[in-house]
């Protein structure tokens, strides 16, 4: 069987997560990636020979505006254009800055009839389907546009979904403990406060997206930090059902893309589970998992609370994945698609 062909438009701090995950999923190509500046990252891939992961080599393209004569000025080697790309490729990851994405469809993948996948800085109207691999994946199935979840709505939904399906969920409160920026980041400033937002977060509102039977409602509040978000969930089951600890625990311990840790194992924080990414030696200090605290896990009343730990650069490649096996139709149910993206994401090697 052919591999599918993808590409990836935009090689930011997403754009480079998208590459590497599809580099290794053996049923897939990465025909190639595409960006406007030769920026530092294009830089250091460049110092590395243009060789990325599974040692896949990655083919650069120019999107419009680009200056040709700028990546030549830092050797880094051009195959194409932007059009040349979307010519060769069964589908396309669109991580371009939001807005972008809206018009690479109208002008590329629209005219050479190429399937995409957009992130979640798009409009949700840019796709036929607002996508999740858990919770949503047979939707998805043979769409010609998804649009994935942000990174905390994408957490979050794994944990709901996970407890949806093991015990049936009615409701969820949510509080969001936001990262101001990405590492790397200068454009927010520096900063010394928190900043609310107003009440509902769109992350209970893309949930209910997702999950139109969960009724859903959530605080945010930006954080001067960087290394992930943190997000406490208070579920409610359906019908009265009382929630304990062991079947909230039992669940989320067999999900894949659930690592449970605790505090006195040294999880102290959103920046424990940086380092100890860095440790395992994880590219880029990247975690495919979201981290959930045993510690964190109450019962109140009825319900269950718990706190998760997002790490906003990585989390939504492997939903990212799920989508290319949806859209070209390459297995046909959540279980057997998600199964495939965390074999070769080694995903729960920790399990």
């Amino acid at each position: 069987m052919a591999k599918i062909r993808v590409g990836v438009a935009g090689y930011g701090t997403i754009g480079q997560r998208l590459a590497d995950g599809v580099a290794m999923q053996e049923d897939m190509e990465l025909v190639g990636i595409a960006d406007l500046a030769p920026t530092l990252s294009l830089q250091a891939l460049r110092e590395n020979d243009m060789i990325g992961a599974n040692g896949v080599r990655y083919n650069l393209y120019l999107v419009d505006g680009a200056d040709p004569a700028a990546f030549a000025a830092k050797d880094i080697p051009v195959a194409g254009t932007f059009e040349d790309l979307c010519k060769n490729v069964d589908i396309m990851l669109d991580s371009a800055p939001g807005g972008v994405g809206a018009k690479n469809k109208a002008n590329y993948y629209e005219k050479y009839g190429v399937k995409a996948i957009f992130q979640g800085g798009e409009k949700n109207s840019v796709a036929d389907v607002f996508f999740h691999g858990y919770a949503n994946y047979e939707k998805g199935l043979g769409a010609d546009y998804l649009k994935l979840t942000s990174c905390n709505t994408t957490g979050l939904i794994r944990t709901v979904d996970c407890l949806d399906r093991a015990i049936g969920i009615e409701k969820v409160a949510i509080t969001i403990i936001r990262r101001v920026a990405d590492p790397g980041d200068y454009h927010r400033g520096l900063t010394n406060a928190l900043q609310m937002e107003k009440a509902p977060t769109h992350q209970a509102v893309d949930l209910m997206t997702i999950m139109p039977h969960v009724n859903a409602t959530g605080i945010l509040v930006h954080t001067p930090v960087t290394h992930g978000h943190i997000i406490t969930v208070l579920a409610t089951a359906k019908d009265g059902k009382k929630i304990t600890k062991e079947m909230a625990l039992e669940a989320f311990q067999a999900h894949p893309r659930i690592r449970v840790v605790s505090i006195d194992e040294g999880f102290k924080g959103n920046a424990s589970l940086f380092k100890y990414a860095r440790d395992l030696g994880n590219r880029r200090g990247d975690m495919y998992e979201i981290g959930l605290w045993e510690d964190s896990i109450v019962e109140s009343g009825n319900d269950i609370m718990y706190a998760i730990n997002i790490p906003q650069e990585s989390v939504t490649i492997p939903e990212t994945i799920d989508g290319i096996r949806a859209a070209m139709k390459m297995q046909p149910t959540r279980e057997t698609a998600t199964a495939e993206t965390n074999k070769y994401l080694k995903i729960g090697r920790f399990k």
